[in-house]
């Protein structure tokens, strides 16, 4: 399952939250909401594992990334036809 970390507030992660959205992706089937707001166990998670104190931050298997248009790429790539 495709973990996205984010907080609610955060227009990069809502841009990447509409791609998953029109995609036809849902929530807890296919992709993970993380809360990463500075200070939370999820922003922790972010700067362990990909080493950078920044969301969005994808995870999927062993790929890993920041940036918004990264990983909206990735994701059009992965799931459309």
């Amino acid at each position: 399952m495709i973990k996205i970390y984010q907080f609610p507030t955060c227009p990069y992660c809502a841009r990447v939250i509409r791609t998953l959205d029109s995609l036809g992706l849902e929530s807890g089937k296919d992709y993970e909401l993380i809360e990463a707001y500075r200070g939370t166990k999820g922003r922790e998670e972010v700067v362990q594992l990909g080493g950078i104190n920044q969301v969005p931050f994808m995870v999927d298997g062993e790929t890993k990334m920041y940036e918004s248009n990264d990983i909206i790429h990735y994701l059009k790539n992965k799931f459309q036809a």
